[in-house]
């Protein structure tokens, strides 16, 4: 073997090894040796197979597997699900093994668990099924015990429902439906992801796809059915948290970014993946379709927009330019005019710049050809952006060294409409009514802020918190 061979023989050896390491929740990777612990061990399994239909917000069966006193209780059955000490007598450990080689129950529609994985699950239940969840990580919330603020959460999202009746708010472990005045609050749609990263309606506003995750420990996508508000599909992905949902114009698809540099599509109405795509080198954090859902674009941390083929999962075309020297720092926020292919994107150069999505000639080496127009950069970066409902303005919001703004532009020629700043507070969400008439902008504080966007003054604020929101205010 020639040494540069071996040389890469060894890189790869250790590169492997290194993802090893980095994979929580294998049991395969785990020592035979020594007490198994549920929350660093077991947990991560279920997490990635079992708690997308076994959680408080969505209890098949009756039965919860994301804390262990859940576990041992069982579901609808009556049966524990488990037995400490005694694994052949609780339900669980059945349903997840395989019998006369016949695959297991459980999960349903899924890949089975590994042998190594049920092994571990065994073993623990041998042990005692001891609980070592840490304390600030074994708080029970859900529907029936919602969040109790004692500080506003910082807003990421916020979207109008499709009729402009709706607003939907980002918070912590879930998200708050006002009505879109403000006036009241309609429904907490609360889950298992501790931090909402984008909440979006669906093109008939009868669900609503909502990404985040608990930050280094798990991805999530919701569904919910905005009619019945429950949980419809809770879809585990990765070990961190998830960016960037946006619906397929059909309804039928919800794509979305993830921080190990995928672009990711689901069914919306099951959770199945039918689209995988690592073309990005940084973290994917904004997606959209094209209006004939046939392509996909994405944004990432890398600088660039890209856009996918949906059928064949095919990178197509860098959309933004590739010459470094042009790459301005990651771009964190994407929209599309809601009647043609023309993308807006902004960033950490604090630009809002719109691109036309496909490219009608060659590549050049250093052109940025699909650049339809740059609009006045805002300080800072550029945290979100959005078109009001017929693409004649667009708006965006960002922030530096703590203070925000948010500025409405004409899409067709650049010129300044309004400006909205704020001294003490960083901007990073910002929505469009329907109408057109109010621009709603949120950020650092948890004060959901409705202006004008005309001529950026305020119609009305109001912390996003319920029940104690006036006591926060007063602090």
């Amino acid at each position: 073997m020639s040494r540069p061979y071996g040389y890469l023989f060894v890189w790869l050896g250790l590169l492997l090894l290194a993802n090893r390491e980095a994979r929580p929740g294998r049991a395969d990777d785990k020592p035979a040796t020594g007490p198994v612990s549920f929350y660093k061990q077991v947990r991560p399994i279920f997490q990635e197979n079992c708690q997308g239909c076994h959680q408080p917000a969505k209890a098949g069966g009756g039965f919860v597997i994301t804390h262990v006193a859940r576990i041992l209780k069982g579901g609808e059955s009556g049966d524990p699900g488990v037995v400490p000490g005694k694994p052949d007598e609780g339900a669980l450990l059945s349903q997840i093994t395989p019998e006369d080689g016949k695959p297991p129950v459980m999960p349903k529609d899924r890949t089975p668990l590994s042998a190594a994985q049920i092994a571990l699950v065994r073993r623990w239940i041998e042990e005692g099924a001891h609980d070592d969840t840490p304390a600030a990580a074994n708080v029970l919330v859900d529907m029936d015990h919602p969040p109790v603020y004692t500080a506003p959460p910082v807003l990421t999202s916020l979207r109008f429902s499709p009729d402009g009746g709706l607003l939907a708010v980002s918070g912590y472990h879930e998200v708050l439906l006002y009505k879109a005045d403000g006036s009241e609050l309609v429904a907490r749609l609360v889950g298992l992801s501790e931090r909402i990263e984008s909440a979006v309606f669906s093109p008939d506003g009868k669900w609503l796809a909502v990404t985040g995750g608990s930050p280094c420990r798990m991805g999530e996508v919701q569904i919910w059915n905005l009619q019945s508000r429950e949980l419809a599909v809770s879809h585990p992905v990765t070990y961190d948290t998830v960016y960037g949902a946006s619906w397929s114009g059909d309804g039928k698809l919800v794509a979305f970014g993830c921080s190990d540099n995928s672009v990711r599509v689901i069914e919306a109405r099951s959770g199945k993946q039918v689209l995988f795509q690592g073309a990005h080198a940084d973290l994917v954090v904004g997606t959209v379709f094209s209006t004939k859902d046939t392509h996909l674009v994405s944004i990432s941390r890398d600088g660039s927009m890209k856009l996918i083929e949906v059928a064949t999962q095919r990178f197509i075309d860098n959309i933004t330019s590739i010459t470094p020297s042009l790459l301005k720092g990651g771009l964190m926020a994407l929209a599309r005019d809601p009647s043609k292919d023309e993308l807006l994107a902004g960033g950490a150069d604090g630009v809002p710049e719109i691109y036309k999505m496909f490219r009608t000639q060659a590549r050049q080496i250093g052109d940025d050809f699909n650049l339809i127009r740059k609009f006045d950069a805002l300080p800072g970066r550029v945290f979100a952006v959005c078109y009001n409902a017929d693409g004649s303005r667009i708006a965006a919001a960002g922030s530096l060294d703590g203070h925000g703004e948010a500025r409405v532009y004409q899409a067709g020629d650049g010129k300044l409409v309004s400006r909205f700043e704020l001294a003490n507070c960083g901007l990073y969400a910002i929505g469009y009514r329907p109408d057109g008439k109010v621009l709603a902008v949120g950020g650092f504080d948890g004060t959901v802020r409705l202006i004008d966007p005309e001529t950026g003054k305020p119609i009305r604020e109001f912390l996003a918190v319920p029940g104690n929101a006036a006591k926060i205010a007063s602090k």
